[in-house]
């Protein structure tokens, strides 16, 4: 079975950090981790492994 490496949730493209978690709580923590760098976090569930799905929003520079 192979894993995408990229979800999409409510329109919204989020890529896989390439990480099979075998532990709910262990994919939880590292999602917390993410999460405190700005990123957004999606767990999924996939057959007995959980996958991290992250996606950042870049932010606008000032054109120069």
């Amino acid at each position: 079975m192979t894993i995408p490496l990229a979800l999409k949730f409510k329109g919204k493209k989020y890529m896989w950090d390439g990480t099979q978690y075998e532990i709910e709580d262990a994919a939880k923590k590292i999602a917390e981790s993410y999460q405190k760098e700005g990123f957004e976090v999606k767990l999924s569930k996939n057959t007995d492994m959980y996958l991290v799905y992250t996606r950042r929003v870049a932010v606008a520079q000032a054109a120069e």
